[in-house]
């Protein structure tokens, strides 16, 4: 067994404190990756104090980690001491269902497991990446290109394949327009990743003052959102809407701004469900959709495309012992636009 360094929630009343625990020793289809950064994700809030279901304590958290590895097991053949890699959501699934069969495997219909807050197959907890190291099987662990600022790639592992996955999926390209909900941790990206794809995109904000940063990242317009006027001029102007806003909120005035025959998708995971009336999607044949992280080979995909052009997070690098004020400011907006976790810190 491997001794790991790492911080946990020991409650869903507890703050994260330093806490030591075991890793597996790897064995031969596993690697070892030196976790050199671990981004902070809203879901790991949402975790350690229960917000969707009770948890697993102690918890780790962390599922935007990138490092190093620093060992491999005896039939592994795509890593080697030394490389660049990342681990995303999850850690391991049945590999034979017909979801990982369709490269989907983050809804293994068997055994999808998490990489925190989660068993594994062994029937053993999964810690996640607030933590100096991590064994994790080779076929849940991407390669990172030297291209990109390594620090920067971490949230792509969440944030980017969360809203990448469905502007893919939908078909987003030029000619498309696209609105933003939301300039956050998915937001930001949704912005990069629309604007890349050739889609004419529009960030709709509740914060006036996020207008210059929305044209920064490449956003061709800008709405307030509580502006009746503005949202009155903006009524079905859209071909998509990604909503990636995690606090609970009332999606009805943005449906509003769906085309004739839109597709609203879900990222951001309020809490709370939304409400919406049948007519209100039946005029207008409007699609209210969601979506779930993505599956290996599109992951990989997601970061190929990354490195050709030149895509990484906007980040604040902080150390770990700063994370509960991290948390603070996370829910009130106040990050450009992830935080992540300098490991050597720990």
């Amino acid at each position: 067994m491997i001794q790991t360094k790492g911080y946990a929630a020991q409650s869903p009343e507890s703050d994260l404190a330093p806490w030591q625990f075991e890793r597996r020793t790897p064995g031969p289809h596993d690697v070892q990756i030196s976790i050199a950064y671990c981004g902070v994700c809203h879901t790991d809030l949402h975790q350690i104090r229960n917000h969707w279901f009770e948890g697993i304590f102690p918890m780790v958290p962390g599922h935007e980690i990138v490092g190093h590895i620093t060992a491999v097991g005896s039939h592994v053949k795509k890593f080697k001491v030394g490389d660049r890699a990342g681990v995303g959501v999850m850690v391991d699934s049945c590999q034979h269902c017909e979801d990982c069969n369709n490269g989907q495997e983050q809804f293994c219909q068997v055994s999808p497991v998490q990489t925190y807050n989660n068993k594994g197959i062994d029937g053993q907890p999964t810690y996640g990446g607030y933590s100096d190291t991590i064994v994790v099987k080779e076929d849940f662990v991407y390669t990172i290109s030297e291209k990109l600022d390594l620090a920067a790639v971490a949230p792509l592992l969440c944030a980017g394949i969360t809203t990448y996955s469905p502007l893919r999926r939908w078909g987003v390209r030029k000619g498309h327009k696209l609105a933003v909900v939301g300039l956050g941790g998915l937001g930001h990206m949704a912005v990069k990743f629309g604007v890349a794809f050739g889609a004419e995109v529009t960030v709709l904000s509740t914060s006036p003052n996020k207008e210059a940063a929305a044209k920064t990242l490449g956003a061709h317009h800008f709405v307030v959102s509580k502006d009746a006027q503005q949202m009155a001029a903006a009524y079905k102007s859209f071909d998509f809407i990604i909503d990636t806003v995690a606090n609970d909120h009332d999606i009805n005035p943005y449906l509003a701004l769906l085309k004739t025959n839109g597709v609203y998708i879900n990222v951001g995971m309020p809490a709370k469900p939304w409400e919406v009336s049948s007519f209100t999607l039946a005029v207008g044949n409007k699609v209210v959709a969601g979506s779930g992280a993505g599956g290996l080979p599109e992951t990989q995909e997601m970061l190929d495309f990354c490195a050709t052009h030149n895509i990484v997070s906007d980040i604040e690098l902080i150390d770990m012992k700063n994370i509960h004020a991290a948390y603070e400011r996370m829910e009130k907006g106040d990050v450009r636009y992830r935080f992540v976790i300098d490991m050597a810190t720990l």
